[in-house]
């Protein structure tokens, strides 16, 4: 039961930094009380992209979260079968590598097994084009999202 928290809570939280600021640029400036002249510092904001954030996180939602990282730009899920497929899983990594909401901004790997005769997984290979589709449906929520901000 404290997993599911744990989960939910991580993704609250990751929902609540990422509405905080769309690209990464400092936030606000805040007396440093441990600094000895008292002047503001510098707060800073997620490390990535917030749309391509929040598009990641709502494209792979339906597999479970391992990790997520906004400051560093990596999700990272668990391993997900589906009901049709129970002898394949595949687990994915999308890697947020800009501030700015580029096609050149992200890197999505995919990982796949199936299981063999005996109940083992064995890795297997994946379709290039899987992970350019996944890729490509993050880039367009994220753009849905960044126009949905200019109205």
């Amino acid at each position: 039961m404290s997993s599911k928290f744990g989960f939910v809570f991580l993704v609250i939280t990751s929902l609540a930094l990422t509405s905080c600021a769309q690209t990464g640029q400092v936030l606000n400036s805040v007396p440093n009380p441990f600094a000895g002249s008292g002047k503001p510092t510098e707060v800073a904001g997620i490390g990535v992209n917030s749309f391509l954030w929040r598009a990641s996180l709502e494209t792979l939602d339906f597999m479970p979260l391992d990790s997520a990282d906004p400051y560093g730009g990596v999700i990272i899920t668990g391993w997900h079968s589906s009901n049709t497929a129970p002898n394949e899983r595949f687990k994915a990594t999308v890697y947020i590598l800009d501030t700015r909401l580029r096609a050149d901004g992200l890197k999505v790997s995919v990982f796949k097994q199936t299981k063999d005769e005996s109940g083992n997984w064995i890795t297997s290979g994946v379709d290039p084009d899987t992970e350019i589709q996944i890729e490509n449906s993050i880039l367009s929520r994220a753009r849905e999202l960044r126009i949905r901000t200019l109205r």
